[in-house]
């Protein structure tokens, strides 16, 4: 029992991982590119920064919108349909 558990959270967690893995990326490269635009040209303006990342995970969300849900939703699927092996 404990053991399925444990499955489980670490199911959880890797769909969560999967998930929101593209985001994350997306940010972090523009964010890296903005950083290194930044330090080239000296300019230092704070909403420089936020502005792209922002806009680069909407463009995530976006493309990888559909994956994203059809992944979830096989999680929630295969969760369901095992309900009744988890309840003893």
């Amino acid at each position: 029992m404990e053991q399925m558990v444990i499955d489980l959270a670490r199911d959880a967690l890797l769909v969560v991982i999967k998930v929101s893995a593209p985001m994350l990326l997306m940010g972090l490269t523009v964010g890296l590119i903005v950083s290194i635009f930044q330090t080239v040209t000296s300019i230092q303006e704070s909403t420089l920064a936020f502005i792209p990342k922002i806009l680069a995970v909407f463009v995530a969300i976006l493309i990888f919108g559909p994956w994203m849900l059809t992944t979830l939703l096989e999680y929630i699927n295969n969760l369901y349909t095992n309900m009744n092996m988890y309840i003893h």
